[in-house]
């Protein structure tokens, strides 16, 4: 575990990978506290689930096109939306990057970082994600495409029409499943029969793998391979990260469905935590830099949580804004 001399790591990248992970905890917890507050409406986390989203981050390069999930907050902090716009969204207000405080929250966008507009069911990014794979291969672009879905949304038509699209064209595509072992209150066990889901690809033609995704560096080592291979015309990859799921559903679940012993056990297992002892007891971090680190991030995140609470909500004259090309009721 933590093999990062083979993947050809340093130091330093080793510390970057440790800060965007805790970043994206970081304002994850924040919004946890706004919602109890009840200053913003939903909450659905991220945590546990951040050492795959920056693993996987981590290899891929400018001019990728991303067609994320609602967890995905660490992912979409690090290819480029901010904890600003990622609260601005949280709150609903009028700045939002990704609407225009439409959505819901947890629906990225940020069409200057290749990040694209996400719906609400789930599954259909798988789609979006494929199409724009399509259009790079169609365009000779030195691109990817990538989505990545819960292990529940393995089990939706569209994820078995989009790769067989991919499998079939030989698509610059990977999917990534980040399976939490839950689909809502539905354990794993429950949800598909197969030992791994990572073994559907070989029905795609397509290449798969399954990764400790509490190992940010073996997911970034899988993920450069997919990669490389789908540039180099071998096409789509499909990867299963093995990860934990922190927190309840989301702020409007009640997670005791878990077995009680599940649930005790979740610190262990909670992949930041992990990365962290492991960076400490090779010398690679200290507590003075675990401490520098810790003020710079809350200092981001206040400052970010202050702006977008203050920031104005939409007017009714904006209703139309952000729905139709135009932004008006004609379209015209």
């Amino acid at each position: 575990m933590f093999d990062y001399k083979s993947a050809g790591l340093s130091k330093s990248e080793l510390q970057s990978m440790y800060k965007w992970m805790d970043l994206g905890r970081k304002i994850d917890e924040r919004m946890w506290l706004l919602n109890r507050a009840g200053k913003i409406p939903f909450v659905i986390s991220c945590q546990g689930q951040e050492a795959t989203q920056i693993g996987m981050a981590f290899a891929m390069q400018e001019g990728d096109i991303s067609s994320p999930y609602y967890r995905d907050l660490a992912l979409v902090t690090y290819l480029g939306m901010t904890p600003l716009d990622s609260m601005l969204a949280a709150f609903g207000k009028r700045d939002d990057i990704s609407s225009g405080g439409k959505q819901m929250p947890s629906h990225f966008s940020k069409k200057e970082k290749g990040i694209l507009s996400q719906g609400s069911p789930v599954a259909t990014q798988i789609l979006h994600a494929v199409g724009a794979a399509l259009a790079l291969k169609m365009d000779n672009k030195q691109n990817i495409a990538m989505t990545t879905v819960g292990e529940g949304s393995s089990n939706q038509g569209d994820f078995h029409e989009g790769l067989n699209f991919a499998g079939v064209h030989k698509l610059p595509f990977i999917c990534v499943i980040e399976n939490n072992k839950y689909a809502i209150s539905v354990p794993d066990s429950l949800q598909y029969g197969a030992e791994k889901l990572s073994d559907r690809a070989l029905g795609y033609g397509i290449h798969g793998e399954q990764v400790d995704g509490n190992d940010p560096i073996a997911v970034y080592k899988i993920m450069k391979e997919a990669r490389e291979r789908a540039l180099n015309g071998g096409g789509s990859t499909l990867i299963e990260a093995m990860c934990t799921r922190m927190t309840a559903h989301s702020s409007d679940d009640d997670d005791t469905y878990r077995p009680q012993e599940e649930r005790d056990a979740l610190k262990s297992l909670d992949c930041n935590l992990k990365f962290k002892a492991f960076l400490l007891e090779e010398d690679i971090i200290d507590e003075q830099w675990l401490e520098e680190v810790e003020k710079e991030h809350k200092e981001i995140i206040n400052q970010a949580t202050k702006e977008a609470e203050k920031a104005p909500y939409p007017s009714p004259e904006e209703t139309y804004t952000h729905v139709y090309e135009e932004g008006s009721l004609n379209n015209g």
